[in-house]
């Protein structure tokens, strides 16, 4: 604002009155002044007061939301244990009480089991595990754990009981029906040779397989008691299988060697009742204790194995049988009795060891080499050592425990086949080459689907056995052939070994068609051919009524036929040699037999040769005393066509003893020795054409009277 104008203020200081008021006017401002700032300063005390309630509302607002969060996350951790520690009743119910024999009660009985299996393996949180009510819930877990686990491993033993004692009793009622007196045994042992099979175990295993799931709960859970119902398995089984496969190689091996006497060794088996009662009662005795000691089911294998043990080897001492006895029927019943036995083991252990992997959740994969060994007993190896320790075995070994289980049931299979074998091999050495054949298959059939199968090992091991018997049948043959010996008063013939050669031979080829292990086949024919030749050669020497050509003709011609019929791939160069042989012997009688009849006139052209080969020339050999005309007219006198005749004939006579009837040689012979006469004949006469020129001396027969007389004579005989 501009400053008032001098004339104002003077004009305003003029007036007392007009000053007096105004500073009225400004004490009373003043007042008012003082009464606003007390005001503002009691506002400010308010606002002050404000303040501080505000800050204790902001804190007080803090804790409660501080406080809300602790009971979220209270909240959180309660519905935690509460959803994932919390069984239901129906559960508890199930676990408690639950029926394991019915389909409906093992459904609930697996769901409160899988209920309670992840109960108690929730991952707690930290802290959790201090809780007393989380303590004390998982102690009612293992509580109920143990229970149940105690109860379904008992219920499962009396299941494995039950199906033994079934099954038991199905095998004594079969036995006792074969040891009723005045039975006639033979027409049963036909009719139960029709139904040789074993037993099947399909339908135990279809009711063990329910209880797969909770079999896999006990071994995740407690492994001590699903080693128990393990081993138990294994004692009633192997017993069980025991039983069936030696009453099956029983029918075996009476349907094998036609005879009847050994069903009679059916009547010492007990009485079924009192034994089925004695072996369920030694089996419930021990049902109890599932991982406690199995002597009472040792003792019991010993008392029902007493009268099987003659059983099973008492048709091995009949004597051996000659292979002659035997026609091609005999041997193809033997090969279909052989084939059946393997066709019915293979299915069956295959699908026990299907059923144990299942019902034992065992994986079956290749397992790590070095992880176990067969050698190494169930008792004291490392299966024992890892159940004792409670521990599940690792992955790895899970392929070598059910190799083991298997060993342990069938444990009776491996002697029994060697039996079947051997009685086999003592019936017919032949027979050796069929169960070569079939046992070969069936290895290489179980190689191609597990290699490290019981199945696989197991036949491999036979097969070896087999192998031996086969290399044992053409090691006898051979020695056979070294101990031939010949009559010296009748004619030899074809050796008893060469035709068992052929027999041999024929019998392989139609066996080996096709066969996988053909190899094996080809070694022993090179063996016995070889053995064959030196000891025909060795025969052909000794013989004294047979000439030496004669043995090695006939018998290497038979080999030759022999080897052209079947065409043997691996002998051809045996077939060419045997071929050799028959021609240069037959050559060689034939030159050594028509030396006989024409003697003198042999006698004197060879003194003729020797002459000229001495040097002196052909023609003039007439010249020599001994050699001349007349001598020649003289010795060609004495063998007139009538004395040729005669001559032909007694040769005839003589080749016809010498000779057998079943090789047919002898027009064969006849042929050689015609043809050999006549070349002999051209050239006596080639010598006298050159030696004695012009004297007109001649043979007094000529070539067609030579066939005329052979021919007649071959007729007439």
């Amino acid at each position: 604002m501009a400053l008032p104008h001098p004339a104002n203020i003077q004009s305003i200081m003029a007036s007392e009155k007009q000053v007096n008021i105004l500073m009225k006017l400004l004490d009373e401002a003043l007042k008012e002044v003082d009464q606003i700032e007390l005001k503002l300063s009691s506002y400010e005390e308010m606002l002050q007061s404000v303040k501080e309630q505000m800050d204790q509302i902001s804190e007080s607002n803090h804790l409660i939301h501080l406080s809300n969060t602790n009971n979220v996350k209270l909240l959180s951790e309660i519905e935690f244990l509460v959803n994932h520690m919390d069984l239901a009743k129906g559960h508890i119910k199930a676990l408690q009480e639950g029926d394991l024999a019915s389909s409906r009660g093992i459904e609930a009985c697996t769901n409160a089991a899988d209920a309670l299996l992840q109960c108690m393996n929730v991952a707690l949180r930290p802290g959790h595990d201090m809780l007393l009510a989380v303590k004390q819930q998982q102690q009612r877990f293992s509580d109920l754990r143990e229970q149940f686990a105690r109860r379904l491993a008992s219920h499962l033993n009396n299941v494995f009981v039950q199906q033994f004692t079934q099954a038991l009793l199905q095998l004594y009622n079969r036995s006792y029906f074969l040891s009723v007196p005045g039975h006639d045994q033979s027409s049963t042992l036909a009719q139960h040779s029709v139904e040789l099979a074993l037993p099947n175990h399909h339908p135990f295993h279809r009711d063990l397989l329910r209880y797969a799931k909770l079999m896999e709960w006990l071994k995740s859970t407690d492994y001590g008691k699903y080693e128990g119902l393990t081993k138990n398995y294994m004692d009633y089984l192997s017993r069980l299988y025991e039983r069936e496969i030696k009453d099956f190689f029983e029918v075996a091996k009476i349907k094998m060697t036609g005879t009847t006497k050994e069903s009679k060794k059916f009547a010492t088996l007990p009485r079924k009742e009192s034994a089925v009662k004695q072996e369920t009662e030694s089996l419930h005795g021990s049902s109890g204790k599932l991982t406690g000691s199995t002597s009472s089911l040792n003792k019991l294998s010993v008392q029902s194995s007493g009268n099987r043990r003659s059983q099973s080897s008492s048709l091995l001492d009949m004597g051996n049988m000659s292979a002659s006895d035997l026609d091609v029927a005999d041997r193809t019943k033997f090969d279909k009795i052989f084939e059946q036995v393997l066709s019915e083991l293979e299915p069956l252990c295959l699908a026990e060891q299907d059923f144990i992997s299942k019902f034992f959740k065992l994986q079956q994969h290749q397992s790590m080499p070095g992880t176990m060994t067969e050698a190494e007993d169930l008792d004291g190896g490392p299966f024992s050592r890892q159940h004792n320790a409670g521990v599940p075995l690792p992955v790895s070994s899970e392929k070598d425990m059910i190799r083991q289980m298997m060993i342990k049931i069938f444990r009776c299979i491996e002697p029994e086949l060697n039996n079947l074998i051997a009685l086999g091999d003592k019936i017919d050495s032949f027979n050796s080459l069929y169960m070569l054949v079939k046992m070969s298959h069936h290895v290489w059939t179980a190689q191609n689907v597990d290699p490290a199968s019981f199945l696989s090992t197991t036949l491999g091991n036979v097969l070896v056995t087999v192998k031996r018997n086969f290399d044992k049948c053409i090691s006898n043959q051979i020695r056979q052939m070294e101990e031939v010996k010949i009559s010296k008063k009748s004619k030899v013939g074809i050796l008893p070994f060469v035709a068992e050669f052929e027999e041999f031979a024929g019998l392989a080829e139609s066996i080996f068609k096709n066969a996988e292990r053909r190899g094996d086949l080809d070694k022993a024919y090179t063996k016995l051919i070889r053995g064959v030749f030196v000891n025909v050669e060795k025969v052909a020497n000794e013989s004294q009524k047979t000439p030496r050509d004669v043995v090695m003709m006939e018998n290497f011609h038979h080999i030759f036929a022999t080897l052209s019929r079947l065409k043997i791939s691996c002998l051809e160069a045996e077939k060419k040699e045997a071929k050799q042989k028959y021609t240069d012997h037959l050559q060689s009688y034939v030159i050594y037999s028509l030396g006989q009849p024409l003697e003198k006139l042999n006698h004197f052209f060879e003194g003729v040769e020797a002459r000229v080969a001495q040097g002196i020339r052909e023609e003039e050999v007439s010249y020599q005393l001994a050699f001349n005309k007349q001598e020649l007219r003289k010795v060609i006198k004495e063998y007139p066509g009538k004395e040729v005749k005669k001559g032909l004939d007694n040769l005839y006579k003589k080749v016809d003893k010498h000779l057998c009837e079943e090789e047919n040689l002898l027009q064969v012979v006849w042929h050689s020795m015609q043809d050999e006469f006549i070349r002999q004949y051209k050239h006596f006469e080639g010598l006298i054409a050159r030696c004695y020129p012009g004297s007109g001396v001649t043979m007094e027969f000529t070539i067609q009277d030579i066939l005329d007389y052979c021919s007649s004579i071959a007729q007439s005989h």
